[in-house]
């Protein structure tokens, strides 16, 4: 008996399938309904995935040819084939054609129409399964490295404006009343921080979605020689999926992108309501220019923050993509199921509703001028001191925090009865609270003299401001 053990692997014979019939038309006699190809086909949405596709196919053909199951010179053909698809695309002249239902069924059509029969082998050993997995897989990853450099672009602006503007005092508020004074550059620099943890939270995903499913085939992989660890590496992964059926029913890297987009919109909308609130004139915090305001068609007087508005608007959209994939996805069995066509759409219009979003946001961001004498005088407002004479109570007359608060409110009650504010409380008056208390404690009850006290790490006096800006300057690069 012939040892055949070391041959290498039979060459699947090419498709007998003509250009025009579906590529599983083998089982099937008849067409599907016109319902059935309406709601079967997907190339509508996902010849987003073109470039991942090709890019894909083109490092399969090569390691299919590296352990020998094709041939050199099919290999080549199916590379030419592909540069080919690829010029035809960015030319905007491929044939996208709805009979061929997706992205991958149509460079396949027209792969074969270019190079022939041997268009037939690059689908040896793989499946659409763990093709979709890979495309979508690398379309998220890029859109995670993409929204991360808009997220820093973001940091930057922001951190431009709060260095600019470290010094300059505003009323911080809790409850949306005045509760104690801040400095615009600290505020801004909150929105750093929130946003430095959305930058994370992209690394974090596109870090943990770094394995390749190619080669995982349907779903129990292949009985080909294929090196899953070249194809891994040649597409950017760090290494390939441990298990076959895990690579074609996962979408949980599409969820924690979409987690992580969410969340990130959360931030933006919360910064687009603050412009919304500063730019009205009962604050007058700041001004936008026209470049990112709106006009009314009656009201002359108008300027709308039209911009923010939208951004803030666009939280919905993202949570809504969140929402609608993980209910697609709650109740499927192993393996694939058609349901997961419906993963793209949420996906993609979640990421460009993000990119949107904050591109308008630096811009925005780099656009606004504070109004910082609209801002001062707001900030004594509330008696937003009570907090600092309180301290300057413990400190200096030692007293427990407990005694200098009820003192303190009792202050205030008699400001606000008088009609002034703390600050032009009569010393005696101060002293019918306490007899301790000295003129000294009128040099901790404006508005610049609390937030220059603020020195602790993490706080608002201006050279706190400035050291947390030059430590974001330094991570950001």
């Amino acid at each position: 008996m012939t040892d055949h053990s070391s041959d290498p692997p039979a060459r699947p014979a090419p498709s007998s399938a003509p250009v025009g019939q579906a590529m599983w038309g083998g089982r099937f006699s008849g067409k599907p309904a016109e319902l059935m190809q309406a709601i079967n086909v997907s190339i509508g949405f996902d010849r987003r995935l073109a470039p991942q596709d090709l890019a894909g196919s083109s490092a399969h053909a090569a390691m299919l040819q590296s352990v020998g199951v094709i041939s050199s010179e099919d290999a080549a053909a199916i590379q030419g084939g592909l540069q080919q698809i690829e010029a035809e695309i960015a030319a905007g002249t491929f044939p996208f054609r709805e009979e061929f239902e997706d992205i991958h069924m149509n460079v396949e059509a027209r792969l074969r129409e270019l190079i022939g029969p041997a268009a037939g082998r690059l689908h040896t050993a793989r499946s659409r399964n763990d093709q979709v997995a890979l495309d979508f897989r690398m379309w998220v990853r890029e859109a995670c490295e993409r929204s991360l450099g808009q997220v820093q672009a973001l940091q930057l602006a922001l951190l431009a404006k709060a260095e600019a503007h470290a010094d300059a005092v505003m009323p911080g508020f809790t409850h949306l009343q005045p509760a104690q004074p801040v400095t615009f550059g600290h505020h801004l620099m909150a929105y750093v921080e929130m946003f430095g943890r959305d930058a994370t939270r992209f690394q974090d995903a596109a870090l943990r979605m770094n394995e390749s499913p190619l080669g995982a085939a349907a779903l129990a992989g292949s009985p080909f020689p294929i090196d899953r660890q070249m194809t891994a590496a040649a597409l950017g992964f760090a290494r390939p999926t441990a298990n076959s059926l895990d690579s074609v029913a996962d979408r949980d890297f599409a969820l924690e992108a979409l987690a992580a987009a969410t969340i990130c919109a959360t931030h933006l909308s919360r910064l687009a309501e603050e412009i919304v609130i500063w730019m009205t004139p009962q604050f007058g915090f700041i001004k936008l220019s026209d470049a990112f305001t709106t006009g009314s068609s009656i009201m002359p007087q108008k300027k709308n923050p039209d911009a923010a508005e939208l951004v803030r608007a666009k939280v919905g959209r993202l949570l809504g993509s969140f929402t609608q994939l993980t209910v697609v996805m709650k109740g499927l069995p192993l393996t694939y199921s058609k349901d997961m066509q419906e993963d793209k759409v949420p996906t993609f219009e979640a990421f460009d509703a993000l990119e949107l979003s904050l591109l308008a946001m630096a811009g925005m961001v780099g656009d606004l001028e504070p109004n910082r004498e609209k801002m001062a005088a707001a900030a004594g407002a509330g008696y937003s001191t009570a907090t600092d004479l309180a301290d300057w109570l413990v400190r200096e007359l030692d007293l427990p925090f407990r005694d200098a608060h009820h003192i303190t409110g009792a202050a205030v009650k008699q400001a606000e009865a008088a009609g002034v504010a703390l600050g032009d409380l009569p010393l005696a008056k101060l002293q019918g609270l306490d007899n301790r208390i000295t003129a000294a404690v009128y040099e901790v009850l404006t508005p610049q003299a609390s937030v220059a006290s603020r020195k602790s790490y993490g706080g608002t006096a201006p050279d706190q401001v400035r050291a947390q800006v030059a430590r974001w300057k330094e991570l950001l690069g």
